[in-house]
């Protein structure tokens, strides 16, 4: 951080954190409340067409940018920061933590100037608040349905990466992390 702050004197660093999330017709079944003694019903779909969220958030901001894409690669990675460097304060630098696959760490991507990649040690996915967001995301908006079409599974996807958008304090709650933000 000292480094990244010294290299850009004078501008405020945001803490960034993205991860990709595939959403798609084969679901999880999750947990739901029923009265004791009955069986509520939940679907579970087999097929297997699938679109990605790419999804960044600023804990401390509580804002977010997110794209949903219908392949996970260097290109939509390049689309996310595109969108992550439209979303960070005016006048500030990003430092956008990332896990280490391939198209987050490539020398082929084209990082705009107010952002830094830093990627996350190797098998630490828990360090990534992310994660748990799309675990929120899942639980609340994602789970127990059945999307008939390509379409449906991009309409939903977007739906609930925009209600999440819209509560800044819920991106705080699951996204800060005293560690990496009380320094």
């Amino acid at each position: 951080m000292a480094a990244i702050g010294s290299g850009h004197s004078g501008k405020d660093i945001e803490i960034w954190w993205a991860d990709e999330a595939r959403i798609g017709q084969k679901t999880k079944l999750t947990r739901r409340w029923a009265k004791r003694g009955t069986r509520p019903r939940a679907f579970a779909d087999l097929r297997t067409r699938s679109a990605w969220i790419f999804g960044a958030i600023c804990p401390e901001k509580g804002t977010a940018a997110g794209l949903v894409l219908p392949v996970c690669n260097l290109h939509g990675m390049q689309l996310h920061l595109t969108e992550i460097s439209r979303t960070v304060a005016s006048g500030a630098h990003a430092l956008l933590i990332v896990d280490q696959a391939a198209w987050h760490t490539s020398q082929k991507l084209d990082v705009p100037g107010n952002i830094t990649i830093l990627p996350l040690p190797p098998r630490a996915p828990e360090l990534n608040p992310v994660e748990n967001l799309w675990q929120f995301l899942r639980n609340t908006w994602l789970s127990n349905r059945s999307f008939r079409t390509y379409d449906d599974i991009v309409d939903i996807a977007c739906h609930a990466w925009n209600q999440i958008v819209e509560q800044p304090w819920r991106i705080m709650s699951i996204g800060l992390r005293n560690w990496a933000h009380r320094f």
